[in-house]
């Protein structure tokens, strides 16, 4: 076994928006010792806040403040906390969108992002922000994965969404309809096509076959719903498959995702936000983790938001932090694998 395998990937794990339930999904999550199994996890965020929804709770929990990643001990039983920003933990209201909470959420994500792309850790793992609360800050942001892609100066990304039923990879995200449609073009469908291939292989998929789904009913019916399919999609998978890809498309969108259940395909790209997002929660919404693809470094992220109306209340589920802690360490063993092969000698 390679000294790559033996080691344990160091995860960091923001807090998202304190107001919200990242807390407690958190404290949930690092309080299974097969966490500490899989991964060195450390949190980003506030121990005072920890500290607060534990009591609320009435869960024991022992944190170990820390100042730098080399002070983490990543003991199981003992949560490690890098606090950073400036939020009164003690204040700040519970449930609700707010401009401190706003602030919070992207002063631990800039805190990760700065650690990972220094290699102090292998892989970010996010809980839910809030886009309310971002904008109430004054941050006019539309999400997590704008936010990473600027600070890392990353220009071709995409969403990838994956459960234990499907992968699926997003040509557009958060933008109206109107414009979602305008941006299925030839161009853009390929990259994510090639983003897709290569995330596919670090997932330990040699040669992933991949689906591209229509925009139009029945993908267009030749012309007779819409013309993007003939015009952008179908040029695109014909360069997609010159480059010795195995790729599919266009096909109907209310077909491809069964198919792709049914193990014909690995992934999916799918030409816009809902498009992907509704298969995907309808078949296994407490598993979906969210991957920002392309970037320099690894992001992975529940699928969820911020729950408000069940903060405090015991009842956050964490199992999506979990799954989304499992495929960051997933794709840290990719990368590792993946750069061990391409060493001189390998």
């Amino acid at each position: 076994m390679g000294k790559e395998e033996q080691k344990q990937p160091k995860i960091a794990i923001t807090m998202g928006d304190p107001a919200g339930i990242g807390p407690e999904i958190i404290l949930k999550a690092l309080a299974m010792e097969e966490i500490y199994q899989l991964c060195s996890p450390c949190v980003i965020g506030s121990a005072g806040m920890l500290q607060r929804i534990a009591r609320l709770l009435g869960r024991s929990v022992q944190l170990h403040p820390i100042q730098s990643i080399a002070e983490a001990r990543f003991t199981p039983g003992t949560i490690d906390v890098l606090t950073c920003g400036t939020l009164d933990a003690d204040t700040l209201p519970l449930g609700t969108a707010t401009a401190a909470g706003g602030k919070a959420s992207v002063d631990y994500l800039t805190r990760a992002i700065q650690l990972a792309l220094q290699g102090e850790v292998d892989a970010i793992v996010t809980a839910p922000l809030n886009k309310a609360a971002l904008h109430a800050a004054g941050l006019m942001h539309s999400g997590h994965t704008e936010i990473l892609a600027q600070q890392t100066q990353t220009r071709h990304y995409t969403m990838m969404l994956i459960s234990r039923y499907l992968r699926i990879f997003h040509v557009s995200t958060h933008v109206s309809l109107r414009e979602a449609c305008q941006r299925v073009k030839k161009e853009r469908i390929l990259q994510v096509i090639a983003l897709a291939h290569r995330e596919l292989q670090r997932l330990g998929i040699p040669e992933p076959r991949i689906a591209v789904a229509g925009l139009n009913p029945h993908a267009g019916e030749g012309g007779l719903f819409g013309t993007e399919e003939e015009e952008e999609i179908r040029p695109a998978v014909a360069e997609a498959r010159a480059r010795g890809w195995r790729v599919e498309g266009p096909i109907s969108p209310d077909a491809v995702f069964v198919q792709a259940m049914q193990k014909r395909y690995d992934g999916v790209i799918a030409m816009y936000h809902d498009q992907g997002h509704i298969p995907f929660k309808v078949t296994d919404f407490s598993q979906g983790v969210n991957v920002t693809v392309g970037l320099p470094i690894i992001r992975t992220s529940v699928d969820h938001g911020t729950a408000y109306d069940i903060v405090g209340k015991g009842v956050a589920d964490h199992q999506n932090l979990v799954a989304a802690i499992r495929v960051a360490v997933d794709l840290v063993r990719g990368r590792w694998a993946e750069q061990a092969q391409s060493r001189p000698g390998s």
